[in-house]
């Protein structure tokens, strides 16, 4: 029990490292002539999202960095991947604790639900084995659980990045076919247009 919660506090401690970390540590102002901030403006994103606050809004919440950058149809993927991940960890745990209990019960010398009228349906290292079976499976999931959960912050924080980023016609890349004249062959290929 002791371990689980060392695991959880660790765990809490760093995502809210993680989360700190990214947050703008210094803000400078300065007077700008109306020249300036025109042409300062006309280079804005339309639509400016922090990547550091939708990856704190999903680090709170999960779903929630995803609902500040407007992809609503991701929240449904995050909470089912953490849900799928603490399902099995329960199932798991209960046949671990089914088998757990069996085990006890045949080395105090009590009855247990696999053997029946003496004869054991399962071996004592069968029950050993199922145990140790359950509890690599337990820790799969709570891997599976974190690592969606980390999924869905890195998700939010590079979304709010890439939401920034300028697509233009300016800058293309298109496949290209090419005819060699001197082979007779074509070439295959991508091309990267940039116009000035």
């Amino acid at each position: 029990m002791q371990s689980k919660t060392n695991f959880f506090l660790f765990f809490f401690l760093f995502i809210i490292s993680l989360v700190s970390a990214q947050q703008d540590s210094l803000a400078v102002t300065s007077e700008k002539t109306t020249e300036e901030e025109v042409k300062e403006k006309e280079y804005e994103p339309y639509n400016a999202l922090a990547p550091s606050k939708a990856a704190f809004y999903s680090a709170i919440l999960p779903g929630l960095g995803q609902a500040y950058n407007g992809s609503y149809w991701k929240i449904p993927l995050a909470y089912g991947g953490i849900g799928t991940g603490v399902y099995f960890y329960l199932k798991n745990d209960k046949q671990y604790d089914r088998y757990r209990d069996a085990y006890k019960n045949r080395l105090a010398g009590r009855p247990d639900e696999f053997t029946i009228n003496g004869v054991q349906r399962i071996s004592t290292d069968g029950l050993i084995r199922a145990q140790e079976l359950f509890q690599k499976n337990k820790e799969i999931s709570i891997l599976v659980t974190v690592g969606v959960y980390i999924l869905n912050i890195v998700d939010a924080n590079v979304e709010a990045h890439l939401r920034q980023f300028n697509v233009d016609e300016d800058l293309s890349v298109k496949p290209d076919l090419d005819y060699d004249a001197f082979s007779g062959k074509t070439n295959y290929g991508l091309t990267l247009n940039y116009r000035f």
